[in-house]
């Protein structure tokens, strides 16, 4: 019998942990086997993360709250849990999840049901990423089109815009020289310009 570990994950320094810390408390595991990470699922690159990889051994156990607290990446849980399972050679216990725990099953059939399991979840955890861009994407464009602005907004035109645009379009003055004494860059005036001429149609 190994080392009992716990990994604990939250996305953001704003989300709470208090859920997933309240299901690990029943397990005994010490302080110091106990992992909290606040950052993204998105990769493997996390420091909390790697600091328990480099800790576990052999026949350690290791566990978390649901499958999706490991990570976010379909590929990238598989390969962890390879490694974890097969080179570690620890056990994992997926506690919102009880056929994801290779205590059980450790015959042909169990380890099928378990990896089948794990793609499975794994698959979802992904898909649902996949879907929350989406629909973050999705709301952006819709607020655009309602004529929100996002980012900062843009600095006022200076006073003399007007005249110097006219004597620009008319052809008395280059762009360059109209920019120059609208003291802004030449790429910022013309897509001033442009926004200009769209406002006055």
């Amino acid at each position: 019998m190994g080392n009992v570990y716990g990994y604990i994950r939250v996305s953001t320094k704003d989300q709470n942990e208090d859920r997933q810390i309240l299901a690990m408390e029943s397990l005994s595991i010490p302080d110091k086997h106990l992992f909290i990470e606040k950052q993204s699922g998105k990769d493997f690159s996390r420091p909390q993360y790697q600091k328990m990889l480099r800790k576990l051994k052999k026949d350690d156990r290791l566990y978390i709250k649901s499958i999706d607290r490991l990570g976010r990446n379909y590929s990238e849980i598989l390969e962890q849990w390879r490694i974890l399972t097969k080179e570690k050679c620890i056990d994992i216990v997926v506690l919102d999840m009880p056929l994801l725990d290779t205590r059980r099953g450790k015959d042909l059939m169990g380890t099928f049901l378990s990896d089948i399991v794990l793609q499975v979840l794994s698959f979802v955890a992904e898909n649902e990423r996949t879907n929350i861009r989406q629909r973050q994407a999705e709301g952006i464009a819709a607020a655009k089109a309602r004529g929100i602005r996002f980012g900062r907004p843009p600095k006022p035109l200076p006073q003399n815009f007007h005249h110097l645009y006219q004597q620009w379009k008319s052809g008395k003055i280059s762009g360059t020289v109209a920019a120059k004494l609208c003291e802004m860059p030449l790429s910022s005036f013309r897509y001033r310009a442009e926004i200009y001429k769209k406002s006055k149609l």
